[in-house]
């Protein structure tokens, strides 16, 4: 395959230096993003799928790409499926994040 046909992400078969093999603790919000992944494809739900989730990321572009995390793209992605399939709308986002910061800006303040 040609570089040319190759989308961003698509890695495979170029140089890319060391693969980290080790295991890492993960942080809350990554082993929250894995659950609320888990939940909403479940049989239950079955509101996306892996293939939904890694379309969404490799959309996601290609500076947006090389600087989030693997998390953060998750995030990310997951984001905009349930705004894509209308369960939640960007004004509820921005008003939930809202929200949460003024709840972190106030505890910020209460420890200083």
């Amino acid at each position: 395959m040609s570089d040319f046909a190759r989308r961003h992400h698509d890695m495979g078969g170029r140089e890319a230096g060391p693969v980290e093999q080790g295991g890492h603790d993960y942080s809350m919000w990554e082993k929250r993003i894995d659950a609320i992944r888990r939940l909403l494809s479940d049989d239950k739900r079955r509101m996306m799928t892996v293939d939904e989730l890694r379309r969404g990321i490799e959309e996601l572009g290609a500076k947006a790409y090389d600087e989030m995390s693997y998390y953060e793209r998750w995030a990310a992605s997951t984001t905009n499926l349930l705004i894509e399939k209308g369960v939640i709308t960007i004004d509820e986002l921005g008003r939930k994040m809202e929200e949460v910061e003024a709840r972190w800006t106030a505890e910020q303040e209460t420890k200083e």
